[in-house]
């Protein structure tokens, strides 16, 4: 489980195809997550890896076809830069939302544009997710947990501050450019609840 406050951005070193399948390898900056062990978690681009080999500089990760095809792993290249964020302990603050890592669709951002010190950044969503996506509610994007300003019909808006535009990487999003979005997990255990009808 993730927060969707990034704490680092990682750069991909190596990919290794091992038939349909890929190993990725991932530097970290130095310092900048925290010691992690053989089989811990790691958001990637908001997608949930288990971490192998861990060191100081980085750690190698197993993708399967299935996240290959599905997210944006399946088309990133060596030198790209990823949003990275440790699994949670039950200790640390909820700073975003409660965001599992498990990739829901892939978005597109269809435009962005100057808003004071801010971006707004609009986003097209997958047939069958807007249902998930309300106005003022939450939804992660590559890894970010982030509030929607505005909903209408598959497309979203978002306002990222000068900080996030920083320290992630949705600052050099281009339009057209895809993301992982991930849907508000409370939003789908809702939905699934209510189609038992009465659910006390």
């Amino acid at each position: 489980m993730f927060t969707g406050i990034v704490a680092a951005k990682g750069i991909l070193r190596g990919c290794e195809d091992l038939g349909s399948d890929r190993r990725f390898q991932i530097e970290i900056p130095a310092g900048q997550v925290g010691d992690h062990k053989q089989g811990d978690s790691m958001s990637v681009a908001g997608v949930c890896l288990t971490m192998l080999e861990p060191n100081p500089n980085g750690f190698f990760a197993d993708v399967s076809a299935e996240t290959l095809s599905l997210t944006t792993l399946g088309s990133i290249q060596v030198g790209d830069t990823v949003n990275l964020e440790p699994a949670m302990k039950l200790a640390d603050p909820l700073g975003g939302h409660l965001v599992t890592g498990h990739v829901d669709g892939l978005g597109e951002l269809v435009s962005r544009r100057a808003d004071g010190r801010a971006q707004r950044f609009r986003f097209s969503l997958p047939e069958g997710l807007q249902r998930y996506v309300a106005r003022k509610g939450s939804v992660c994007i590559d890894g970010v947990s982030l509030t929607v300003n505005s909903v209408e019909d598959r497309n979203f808006t978002v306002c990222l501050i000068p900080h996030t535009l920083e320290v992630t990487t949705l600052g050099h999003l281009e339009p057209g450019d895809r993301v992982n979005i991930e849907v508000d997990l409370v939003a789908r255990y809702v939905e699934r609840l209510s189609q038992f009808g009465n659910f006390q």
